[in-house]
C-alpha cells in the first residue's frame, strides 16, 4: 500500500467507526445489550487501526497545508481546531467507558458513554470532512 492511499484509508476508517458508533447507540436503546457490545468493540478496533495508520502516515509525511481560501479558511481551522482538541480526549473517554462495562460496572459505563458517543461520534465524523476538505474540495498542487 502507497503512503498516498492513507489519507483515503483514515477517512474510511473513519466514516466506519462513526456508522459503528452510531448503530451502537441504536442496539442498546433497543435493548439489544450483546450486538451493543459487539458493535461498539468493532467500533473501538476500528478506530484503534485508524489511529495506528494515522500516526504511521503523518510520522512519514508530516502535515499538510489547507489550500483554501477566504470564509472556508475559517471554516476548516474551526472544525480542525475542535476536532484536535477533543480527538485528544477520545482514547481516554473510550477506555474509561470500555473498562467498566466489561468489568459490566454498568452505571458507570452508562454515566461516561453519555460524555463519550457524542464526543467520538462528532471526532469520527469531522475527520472525513476534514479530509474531503483537505484531499478533495482544496488539494494540494
Amino acid at each position: 500500500m502507497s503512503i498516498e492511499s492513507f489519507p483515503a484509508l483514515n477517512a474510511t476508517l473513519n466514516a466506519i467507526s462513526a456508522t459503528l458508533i452510531a448503530t451502537g447507540y441504536v442496539l442498546i436503546r433497543q435493548g439489544r445489550r450483546e450486538a451493543h457490545r459487539n458493535t461498539m468493540l468493532a467500533a473501538v478496533a476500528t478506530s484503534t487501526l485508524f489511529l495506528a495508520c494515522y500516526l504511521y502516515y503523518h510520522f512519514h509525511t508530516g502535515a499538510t497545508r489547507f489550500t483554501g481560501t477566504g470564509a472556508i479558511r475559517t471554516v476548516y481551522f474551526t472544525i480542525l481546531i475542535t476536532h484536535t482538541i477533543l480527538a485528544a480526549l477520545v482514547p481516554f473517554l473510550v477506555l474509561g467507558t470500555v473498562v467498566p462495562a466489561l468489568r459490566e460496572r454498568f452505571d458507570r459505563h452508562r454515566r461516561i458513554a453519555r460524555w463519550t458517543l457524542p464526543i467520538w461520534l462528532y471526532v469520527s465524523v469531522t475527520g472525513v470532512v476534514i479530509y474531503w476538505m483537505l484531499y478533495q474540495l482544496y488539494p494540494s498542487a
